[in-house]
C-alpha cells in the first residue's frame, strides 16, 4: 500500500472517528436531558367563563371592520360606547384620551418611573365567505366564541379591560402607572398606534414594558413538540412593498420573440423560488427557543434542538421542510402577490410587472436584503420600485428584568406551561413603540390552537371560552408584579 494511500485511509479514519465522536456526545447529552412535559390545561370557573364570553360576544357583535380609504372614526367611537357599557368602572376612574378613534386609558399608580402598556387593536378585517356562524353574530356554541375579532384581537382587549375592571372593583391602586392603549387601524397598518405615542411622548411617558399581541399559548408550536406553550414575541422583522417591472415594445401574441415581459418576470419569479438570494441563519433568540422547547420534544426532535452546537447547519437545512414558518424564522422572506400585464389574450404588453412582499430578518435587514432582491431583478432586465419599507425592530433583551418580569407573570398565572421566545414573522402596532420602549413583548395570553390559527383572517375565526379567564387573570398578575 503506497504513502498517499495509507494516509488517505489514516485521514479518512480520522474523519470518522471524530465524527462518531460527536455524535456519541450529542447522544449522552440527550439522554441525560430531563424529560419535561409542558401539561397546562385552563380549568376556569365556569361563571367567569360565561361572564367573559358574553362579554367578549358583544363586542365582536359590534362590526368594527378597518379601512385605510375610509376611517369610519364614528363607527370606532360607537364602538367605545360598548366598552363602556361592558367596563363601566374603567371608564369612571381612568383618564380616557380617544384620537381619531384610537383609545388611550391612563391608571394612575404610586410610583410613575416603570410604568407599562397593555395593548391589543380594536379593528378588524374584513369577513369574506360562508361562515358556519355569522361573522358578526358572536355565537357561543360548543366552548367557543365565534366571529371575526374572537382571536385577533378583542380577546385581548377583553382580558385587559376586564382585569382592570375586577382590579379597581377591588380597590386595588397599582405600584406603577398602567396604560391601556388601543388603535383602530392595526390591520392596514395604519397611523393610530403613531398618534397614541406621540401623546405618551407629549405626556413624557417612557414606558418600561409593553404588552401588544403577537405570540400567545400556541398549540404544538413545532411538529413533535406537543402541548401548549406560551410563545413570547421578541421582535418584529422589517417590511417592504416591491414592484418589479419588465418593458418592451409590445406586439402581436401570434409571432412571439423568445424574451418579452412576461417570460422576464416569470424566470425571474422561478429563479427567487429555486434559489433565494437570502441568507439563512439561526439568531440567538431562534436558538434560546429550540434549546428551550429540546426538553419537552420528541427523541429526534431532542436530539437536534439540544445540540445546536453539532446541527446548528443541519437545521438551517431542514426547519424550512418543517413548515414555512420555521422557515420565515431564519432569513428574509418574499412572497410574491400581485402581477398585471396585457388588457388581452392576444396582444403582447409594453409593460407587465410583479409586486411582492418582503420580510426582513436581523442578520440581512432592509438595506442588504432590498439590494440583494434588486441585484437579481436587474440580472433578468427588470426595474424594481420600492412602495414602502421599514426595518426589523430590535430584539427585547431576553436576559432583562422586563423580560423576567413577563415569565414570571406566565409562570405565575399558568401552571405548568412552558414559556420561550418567539420570531414574529408578522407584524403589530407594537412596533410604533418601539420609538420611546426597549422591551416591547408580544404575547396574546389566549390559547391558539390549530383551529384558531386557521380562523385568523379567515373563516370561522374562534376562540376556545376557558381560555378567557386565564387571559384576565395574566394581566391582573403582570399589573400586581409591576
Amino acid at each position: 500500500m503506497s504513502p498517499v494511500v495509507k494516509f488517505l485511509l489514516g485521514f479518512v479514519c480520522g474523519v470518522l472517528g471524530a465524527v462518531l465522536a460527536l455524535l456519541l456526545i450529542a447522544l449522552i447529552r440527550t439522554l441525560l436531558m430531563p424529560k419535561k412535559v409542558s401539561d397546562y390545561r385552563p380549568n376556569p370557573d365556569q361563571g367567569r367563563t360565561d361572564e367573559y364570553a358574553q362579554k367578549l360576544s358583544r363586542m365582536i357583535q359590534y362590526d368594527t371592520v378597518s379601512s385605510s380609504e375610509d376611517p369610519q372614526i364614528e363607527k370606532f367611537r360607537g364602538f367605545h360606547k360598548v366598552l363602556e357599557e361592558l367596563f363601566p368602572l374603567v371608564h369612571q376612574h381612568l383618564e380616557k384620551i380617544e384620537i381619531d378613534g384610537n383609545l388611550l386609558f391612563f391608571w394612575k399608580g404610586e410610583q410613575h418611573d416603570k410604568p407599562i402598556v397593555l395593548m391589543s387593536h380594536q379593528d378588524v378585517v374584513p369577513a369574506e365567505g360562508v361562515w358556519s356562524h355569522e361573522p358578526f353574530s358572536g355565537d357561543i356554541a360548543d366552548g367557543k366564541v365565534w366571529g371575526r375579532g374572537a382571536s385577533d384581537t378583542k380577546c385581548s382587549v377583553m382580558a385587559f379591560f376586564q382585569a382592570v375592571e375586577e382590579l379597581l372593583a377591588a380597590g386595588y391602586v397599582p405600584k406603577q402607572d398602567v396604560y391601556l392603549s388601543s388603535s383602530c387601524t392595526e390591520e392596514h397598518r395604519g397611523n393610530g398606534a403613531t398618534k397614541l405615542v406621540r401623546e405618551l411622548q407629549r405626556r413624557g411617558v417612557k414606558p418600561f414594558l409593553v404588552c401588544d399581541e403577537g405570540g400567545g399559548i400556541i398549540t404544538e408550536p413545532i411538529g413533535g413538540v406537543h402541548g401548549n406553550y406560551a410563545m413570547v414575541g421578541v421582535f418584529e422583522k422589517g417590511q417592504a412593498d416591491v414592484r418589479f417591472t419588465a418593458h418592451s415594445t409590445g406586439g402581436h401574441a401570434s409571432a412571439p420573440p423568445r424574451s418579452y415581459p412576461i417570460t422576464k418576470l416569470a424566470a425571474f419569479v422561478t429563479s427567487v423560488q429555486k434559489k433565494s438570494p437570502f441568507r439563512k441563519e439561526i439568531s440567538r433568540e431562534v436558538a434560546a427557543m429550540l434549546t428551550g422547547l429540546a426538553p419537552y420534544a420528541d427523541f429526534g426532535m431532542k436530539f437536534l434542538f439540544g445540540n445546536l452546537w453539532l446541527f446548528g447547519p443541519l437545521l438551517k437545512v431542514v426547519m424550512p421542510m418543517v413548515s414555512a414558518q420555521a422557515s420565515a424564522m431564519l432569513q428574509t422572506t418574499i412572497a410574491f402577490t400581485m402581477q398585471s400585464g396585457s388588457d388581452a389574450c392576444n396582444v403582447l404588453p409594453q409593460e407587465a410587472s410583479v409586486s411582492a412582499n418582503m420580510r426582513f430578518i436581523p442578520h440581512q435587514g432592509k438595506d442588504e436584503s432590498l439590494r440583494l432582491i434588486r441585484e437579481r431583478a436587474e440580472s433578468f432586465g427588470l426595474e424594481m420600485e420600492v412602495l414602502r419599507a421599514g426595518d426589523y425592530t430590535p430584539p427585547v433583551d431576553i436576559t432583562g428584568d422586563a423580560w423576567n418580569l413577563v415569565m414570571d407573570a406566565i409562570a405565575k398565572t399558568f401552571p405548568g406551561l412552558a414559556a420561550s421566545p418567539y420570531v414574529m414573522t408578522g407584524g403589530t402596532d407594537c412596533h410604533f413603540y418601539q420609538e420611546i420602549c426597549p422591551n416591547c413583548v408580544r404575547f396574546a395570553p389566549v390559547i391558539y390552537g390549530p383551529e384558531q390559527m386557521k380562523g385568523m383572517h379567515g373563516i370561522d375565526e374562534n376562540i376556545e371560552a376557558n381560555c378567557l379567564p386565564g387571559a384576565v387573570d395574566f394581566y391582573k398578575t403582570l399589573i400586581g408584579l409591576c
